[in-house]
């Protein structure tokens, strides 16, 4: 997905939903519609996905369009990380997108129990990171994520929805099937320092 094209989408689109929610001239709104729809066909024409397959999960917002939050946690034992495996054979650090209710400190330990089954606290902040300058992408919008250095003070694994088992992998010996899309080698190696270092300072964009 790292395409100058689609990134020119993702900028029309971006244009066209301000001005769909801003503009009061009908013969603008009708100008901002149609550049909806050229956007959603540049991301057809690259990504061979049915055009109202695109509109839906593309230009579904109204709004003025902000990045998404994703959290993810940090959490270690014996010197070693803990990964959650996904359903799909991929691993990552647990975490996802941060509810409208959510704080980022409470959305962490939330999705940590959900994926995870463990009860942990969010201690530190690690890095506030542009998923595009850090990640291989797989959506046509802008995601900013949050790592968050959390401690477990108790529970265990349990099987769930998202996540088969957990792991903790030392630095030199993480999974090569990582998903990247949410946490790449160099993330994780972010998460090392941040432990090992008392003053560690945020890392961000």
């Amino acid at each position: 997905m790292n395409d100058k094209i689609l990134e020119w989408a993702v900028k029309i689109q971006s244009i066209a939903q301000a001005g769909l929610t801003y503009g009061h001239d009908s013969y603008d709104r009708e100008r901002y519609e149609q550049l909806r729809h050229i956007a959603a066909e540049m991301v057809v024409e690259r990504a061979d996905i049915p055009v109202d397959t695109v509109k839906d999960l593309f230009c579904n917002e109204s709004g003025y369009q902000t990045p998404k939050i994703d959290t993810r946690a940090a959490i270690f034992q014996g010197g070693k990380i803990l990964l959650v495996h996904e359903k799909n054979g991929t691993w990552s650090l647990p975490g996802g997108w941060c509810d409208v209710d959510q704080s980022v400190a409470s959305n962490v330990i939330k999705e940590v129990k959900e994926e995870t089954g463990l009860d942990v606290t969010a201690d530190k902040l690690i890095a506030v990171q542009d998923w595009r300058l850090h990640n291989v992408r797989n959506y046509a919008y802008g995601v900013i994520k949050l790592f968050v250095l959390c401690r477990k003070t108790g529970g265990s694994f349990v099987e769930n929805v998202e996540t088969t088992e957990i792991g903790y992998f030392g630095r030199e010996k993480l999974p090569d099937n990582l998903a990247t899309e949410k946490t790449t080698a160099e993330q994780i190696q972010m998460c090392f320092d941040a432990y090992y270092n008392e003053n560690w300072k945020t890392q961000f964009d």
